[in-house]
């Protein structure tokens, strides 16, 4: 199946950045948010964005003209045209009720064939198609912050979704400039089941005063060549989205080895969620 336009839910930074990257790669992309500020700042953000590329020599301009056209704001689900979209992404909050919630308000306007994506980086794909209507064209989408420039997407495939799903979630992947690699549906799939323990390690030891936050960052990218440590990343990610994340591997996997460091839990209480409110394990 062709896709030539789709909607994207949510219009924060993971959202928006779906949402530009499909622009670009010639859908007619409509992105919807409840939160109508968050909504108004989306297309500015996108612009930006996109003519930073253009400066910078990695857009042509042309192309770059083309995704703003491209790229269409609504504040009601009742606007865009549902005849036209191949694929929902869902790029809310990770939240399994809130998601579940959006997808009886959705499913009942899609046609029959349309495949319905979570960007969610953790919660179970197969749960989360069970309690929709079109479990075998429900698919995880899994991007990477900043989209525009991060070329991987997780393709998660619950129990009951299809081969052609897949296949066109890859073929659409590619379009956008992407590499889609498959991993079967368990919680954090393989990149947070592997990156979030890591985090939650970097904050025991900084819970513990092993080492002040800039060193241990400093020492893992220099004794391991990363290209930022974990708690920059963690403030990269959000403090907030790192505890939820730790919090669907420590209770659907039930191993002691995730359970979250208990300085995220007293961060987030106090708001320090790390870049989006200028403080975190660092300040901004």
């Amino acid at each position: 199946m062709t896709i030539e336009a789709t909607i994207v839910i949510g219009s924060g930074t993971m959202g928006r950045g779906i949402a530009q990257v499909a622009a670009t790669a010639g859908l007619t992309t409509w992105v919807y948010d409840a939160n109508s500020e968050q909504l108004s700042g989306a297309k500015a953000a996108v612009e930006k964005s996109l003519s930073k590329l253009v400066e910078k020599g990695k857009l042509p301009s042309e192309t770059a003209d083309a995704a703003k056209a491209n790229f269409k704001l609504c504040a009601s689900l009742d606007e865009p045209d549902w005849s036209k979209v191949g694929i929902v992404v869902e790029a809310i909050y990770e939240n399994f009720d809130a998601k579940t919630a959006l997808y009886k308000d959705v499913q009942s306007r899609l046609r029959p064939d349309a495949i319905l994506a979570s960007n969610t980086s953790s919660i179970s794909i197969t749960k989360l198609a069970a309690a929709s209507d079109r479990p075998s064209k429900f698919i995880g989408m899994h991007f990477f912050n900043p989209v525009p420039l991060m070329s991987l997407v997780e393709v998660i495939r619950g129990i009951d979704t299809d081969d052609t799903t897949v296949e066109t979630v890859e073929s659409l992947a590619k379009q956008m400039g992407k590499n889609p690699l498959r991993c079967n549906d368990m919680p954090g799939f393989v990149s947070n089941r592997v990156l979030m323990p890591m985090i939650n390690e970097a904050a025991f030891a900084l819970m513990e005063g092993v080492a002040e936050a800039e060193t241990i960052d400093e020492i893992m990218k220099q004794g391991c060549n990363f290209p930022m440590g974990p708690l920059t990343l963690a403030d990269f990610i959000g403090v907030d989205v790192c505890l939820n994340i730790l919090e669907v591997l420590h209770r659907d996997l039930g191993d002691p080895k995730f359970r979250p460091c208990p300085l995220l839990r007293k961060m987030v209480d106090a708001g320090h969620l790390g870049r989006k409110s200028a403080r975190g394990f660092h300040k901004y």
